[in-house]
């Protein structure tokens, strides 16, 4: 905070100590000026102000224009190499922000700004952001980190920090995802790049699981050769590994079954919804009986 202060009041001198208004000043100071010329002088800097103002509104509008330009020809030169998305959009994210704060230095040095004066300033701003940003810092680390390691990319399936997603993009703070009910979440690249990340991707297919009871009493091998029969006539069901139905476990009021297959990741969630639907469906046409929860009351005799 105090070399904030000590720059501003460096710019502030280096202001005030332009020729015209030190003229002025001392005239005034000195008591033997007239009103005319005060007036004359502080048109001539308004003159020189606006002079100042308008270069800098110039400078802007080209400078703007620049950038988009830029942005455009990087993104396609990154197209052109077929550079893996994910380091694209982090590249452009990095670059644009570099380009806006280049920007904002030149504009503020067409303004007659000391630019020496103004270093300072940025400089010791750029140290208190710093230390106020730390975790956006950590952040940039960790998009690095990630284009470099590699465990997930723009298209993926994944699961991490309690959000599961396809990744849109790796921008240079954030990995953004599309969750499968069409939410944008972005989650920060320093949490991505030392947490626990679930890629489903990475391997072509996935196993379902579903555990369903069936009453006691109930014929287990048949309820089993249901189930496999089945899962055979999909064809989303691998043969290789072949499905399996297990008895899972012997709960209060029923037997569970454990029933298990593989099937591609595109397939999975279609696999997953459809299979229980049918169990269902010809078990009660079997008569193959669910259970529910039963409480047996035994009533002592008197």
């Amino acid at each position: 905070m105090i070399h904030l202060l000590q720059a501003a009041e460096t710019i502030a001198d280096s202001l005030a100590q332009t020729p015209k208004i030190e003229s002025v000043a001392k005239e005034l100071a000195q008591g033997d000026v007239h009103w005319n010329q005060v007036v004359s002088q502080l048109i001539d800097w308004s003159l020189d102000a606006g002079k100042h103002i308008l270069i800098a509104v110039v400078v802007y509008m080209i400078g703007h224009y620049l950038i988009k330009l830029l942005n455009y020809l990087l993104a396609g030169f990154l197209e052109r190499r077929n550079v893996e998305v994910s380091v694209q959009t982090f590249t452009k994210s990095f670059v644009s922000i570099l380009l806006q704060i280049l920007l904002i230095v030149t504009v503020v040095s067409a303004l007659g700004v000391n630019t020496t004066s103004f270093a300072a300033l940025l400089a010791s701003f750029g140290v208190a952001i710093g230390m106020a940003l730390s975790g956006n810092l950590q952040n940039f680390a960790g998009g690095i980190i990630i284009l470099f390691l590699k465990p997930y990319k723009v298209g993926d399936w994944i699961e991490a920090q309690g959000t599961a997603g396809t990744v849109q993009s790796i921008q240079i703070f954030h990995t953004v995802l599309l969750t499968a009910d069409g939410k944008l979440i972005y989650v920060p690249n320093g949490s991505m790049s030392s947490g626990t990340i679930t890629n489903y991707t990475l391997t072509p297919n996935r196993r379902a699981e579903w555990v369903i009871g069936v009453e006691y009493g109930e014929d287990m091998d048949k309820a089993r050769q249901v189930v496999l029969d089945i899962l055979k006539a999909d064809s989303r069901v691998l043969a290789d590994p072949a499905p399996v139905v297990l008895l899972n476990e012997l709960n209060n009021s029923s037997v569970d079954m454990a029933i298990r297959c593989w099937t591609s990741n595109e397939d999975y969630w279609g696999v997953m919804f459809e299979t229980r639907e049918k169990i269902y469906k010809r078990f009660n046409e079997l008569g193959i009986g669910f259970p529910f929860p039963q409480v047996t009351i035994h009533q002592a005799e008197k």
